[in-house]
């Protein structure tokens, strides 16, 4: 099964107020495993960038004055996603960013029915405990060092890590443990014969049917081997 881990980064906390999406980054997974395939484009947000936002991501207008504006990526963008499965953490929040630039161009928007959010996920299996992206990586004991600053791509490189642990561990992504970690003891039970062995079950007319019928597969018939070796 495809998926598509999927973070963005934005000049704000909602749409609504004008803000605007300058990164989007996506892993592609089959069966849950990362294909080397990934999308990343910086956006010219065609606004300027508040610098609470910057601090997040490091990311200035001047630095985003001559990328692309979503329009013009829009179409490789849908095409990388596809119609596949969405797995985003706290998706909600880069839903409604994606939908809002969609809907600027007034292109189908994304449904949720689509998404899979680790978020939601997280607190399922951790419920009551931290579970923003860095304490994940600090509970599976996932490298984040590199994450000195928010990336659209680095985030969902590491999701996609985060997402294995949680759908089972590291087993999922071919990562095997140490096999002394898997050690089985098995224990050798001597079973007796049985003091009165069991009436044979076919009757002498179908003895005889199958002689007859094993007659008729030739001198090379793998059943005549078989035969062989119970005399």
């Amino acid at each position: 099964m495809r998926e598509i881990v999927l973070d963005t980064e934005t000049t704000g906390i909602d749409p609504v107020q004008g803000h605007r999406v300058v990164e989007i980054g996506c892993v592609e997974l089959f069966n849950s495993i990362p294909t080397g395939e990934t999308f990343q484009v910086y956006l010219n947000p065609e606004r300027d960038m508040p610098p609470e936002a910057q601090r997040i991501h490091g990311l200035s207008s001047a630095f985003l004055a001559d990328k692309p504006k979503f329009a013009e990526v829009a179409d490789r963008f849908l095409a990388f996603i596809g119609q596949d499965r969405l797995v985003i953490h706290n998706a909600e929040f880069d839903i409604r960013f994606l939908n809002a630039e969609l809907s600027r161009l007034q292109r189908t928007p994304i449904t949720f029915d689509r998404v899979l959010d680790t978020l939601a996920l997280a607190r399922k299996r951790n419920p009551g405990g931290p579970n923003s992206l860095d304490a994940l990586c600090s509970r599976f004991n996932i490298d984040n060092s590199r994450r000195t600053k928010h990336g659209a791509l680095l985030d969902s490189e590491i999701l996609a890590e985060v997402y294995g642990e949680l759908l089972g561990g590291r087993q999922t992504t071919l990562g095997l443990s140490a096999l002394d970690a898997h050690k089985v003891t098995y224990t050798q039970v001597a079973v007796p014969p049985r003091p009165i062995p069991l009436a044979p079950r076919l009757t002498a007319a179908e003895r005889e049917a199958h002689a007859k019928f094993v007659k008729t597969l030739g001198e090379k018939a793998i059943w005549l081997a078989f035969e062989g070796s119970k005399t």
